[in-house]
């Protein structure tokens, strides 16, 4: 196997001009730098260079073999060069996951940064179950709530307010809830849970907290369908307020129980990794910090 590290020390005195420049350079001894050029020429059987006390010469054989060792010396300063460019500015491709009701907010976070930076490139994939980041080589997932255990590492960007909501027409059909404990026997719409109920937990503005135990008729996977058939008058469900608040201001919804609060979800940068996070998901995870800040219904 060729000895790069002594080509590149070749490639040094080449460049340099002599031994003792190309050892301050390397940040070796001259008689070092000899042994290695010494080693070089014993190991292919052929003179490299002509030394005398004033000048060094290559031969003919030292030449081309020079032409490649500087080469070779070139491209892996390039390699270093891409690598520290990646670490301090966002190129290549952007891979990130994320939940239905979250990708809306994905473009807008991002679209200053991909301004600022053509060399970076953004590809959203859209699920709301759980992927696995390594196998689909997602740089960045962007998660609601508690995750499982794992190896892969979670930021908090920020929390989610939740809101109870329902459309009018629903409200018009089946009244509207006054208290918590009525929530338990109107309709409800939710994620799938294999049956079970859905227990909530409503705080009010002089501290006191009830729990109620609901039972979605109408399920999804689907954040954003969930929202739909909300707005349809199908039942009233706990939607994240940041997903809503254009069918709020819209009337296309409405709070229910406003005097009542949800717990706060929480929304996470999860990376599969925990150090040495390239440059692009760094400045990613900065502009969504920035962008939710501004975002009503999101808080710190």
């Amino acid at each position: 196997m060729l000895d790069y590290r002594r080509m590149a020390v070749f490639a040094a005195v080449v460049r340099h001009g002599s031994l003792s420049q190309a050892a301050r350079r390397l940040g070796i001894s001259t008689s070092a730098v000899s042994q290695h050029l010494r080693a070089l020429e014993q190991a292919f059987g052929v003179t490299l260079v002509h030394r005398t006390t004033r000048k060094l010469t290559l031969t003919d054989a030292g030449e081309g073999f020079a032409a490649h060792c500087l080469a070779m010396v070139s491209a892996a300063e390039q390699a270093q060069a891409q690598l520290q460019l990646a670490h301090e500015a966002p190129v290549g491709q952007l891979r990130i996951a994320a939940p239905v009701g979250f990708a809306r907010h994905v473009g807008p976070a991002l679209a200053p940064l991909l301004e600022r930076h053509p060399g970076l490139d953004l590809h959203l994939l859209v699920a709301d179950e759980m992927i696995d980041l390594v196998e689909a080589r997602i740089d960045l997932a962007l998660r609601a709530g508690r995750l499982p255990d794992s190896s892969w590492t979670a930021r908090r960007l920020c929390a989610f307010d939740m809101v109870l909501c329902a459309s009018p027409s629903y409200l018009a059909a089946h009244g509207t809830p006054r208290t918590p404990v009525e929530l338990a026997s109107h309709r409800w719409l939710g994620s799938p849970r294999d049956g079970a109920g859905v227990a909530l937990t409503l705080g009010s503005a002089d501290g006191a907290t009830v729990a109620v135990q609901v039972t979605p008729r109408v399920t999804s996977n689907n954040q954003f369908s969930l929202q739909q058939m909300c707005a349809a008058g199908l039942g009233i469900a706990a939607m994240v307020r940041p997903d809503i608040e254009h069918d709020l201001r819209s009337g296309r919804l409405v709070p229910v129980l406003p005097g009542w609060t949800l717990p706060a979800i929480p929304i996470l940068a999860v990376t599969p990794q925990r150090d040495a996070q390239p440059a692009k998901v760094r400045h990613a995870i900065a502009a969504l910090q920035d962008y939710l800040r501004d975002t009503p219904g999101a808080h710190a």
